[in-house]
């Protein structure tokens, strides 16, 4: 598969570069008032932590949630992986085999290089795909990339792959570098079929709080949460 994939797409030069190119989906596609909350786990150095707040929090409250795991977070939380692939209200989706931006040319965002090739387009896209299914028994649905950038003939191999690439219309943390007020805002910003990007994998940052802020006023909003397989199949 990797090889006829570089084959086939190896004399394709991308034409466009970012996180909401024609193809990629950033909202569910509904008019009712519901938000899918989505965070990342991003894994490597700096980012195998674990936001047990903002967990806890959403389990107490019975809040739905879309967690976009990489491979490398699989491995430093081994057990807290398997025990949130366990609760029902979570969707765990794939987030990449080495965090990398999906590129068929090297193409670099926020100073991570990407994957230089279709070939390596492939091993990030499905290598963390065949991980999460082998652990858990179910096959994920929906791919974002680390950065979230891709260009647009990554997204057609990704589709290729048998994956939907999805990103989100609200930027709900950046990064986890949002203060408690700027969560807060952002998640106001919502409309109805919202995708909300976060993170779960820096517990230090603020991005719990903002959200446990915000939530209660979106619900006296008449909003719900939901998984993003709720709404797009």
């Amino acid at each position: 598969m990797k090889a006829h994939i570089q084959k086939k797409y190896a004399g394709q030069k991308p034409k466009l570069w970012g996180e909401k190119i024609p193809g990629v989906i950033t909202r569910l596609n509904t008019h009712e008032k519901v938000i899918a909350l989505t965070f990342d786990a991003c894994g490597g150095p700096k980012g195998s932590g674990y936001d047990a707040e903002l967990i806890y929090y959403l389990r107490q409250h019975h809040i739905p949630a879309t967690l976009f795991i990489n491979a490398r977070w699989i491995d430093a939380n081994y057990g807290r992986f398997m025990e949130l692939s366990k609760i029902p209200q979570f969707e765990i989706e794939n987030h990449g085999y080495l965090h990398k931006p999906l590129s068929v040319s090297g193409k670099s965002a926020w100073g991570i290089k990407g994957t230089s090739s279709p070939a390596e387009v492939v091993d990030e896209v499905y290598m963390n795909k065949l991980k999460i299914a082998k652990l858990t028994g179910r096959t994920p649905k929906f791919f974002r990339p680390g950065t979230a950038f891709f260009d647009d003939v990554a997204v057609k191999i990704v589709y290729e792959l048998g994956q939907k690439p999805l990103n989100y219309d609200i930027l709900g943390d950046a990064g986890a570098t949002f203060n408690r007020q700027q969560v807060k805002n952002a998640l106001l910003s919502a409309k109805p079929g919202s995708i909300v990007i976060m993170h779960m994998n820096h517990p230090e940052g603020e991005t719990f709080e903002g959200l446990k802020d915000a939530i209660p006023i979106l619900q006296k909003r008449g909003y719900k949460f939901v998984k993003v397989e709720d709404y797009l199949k």
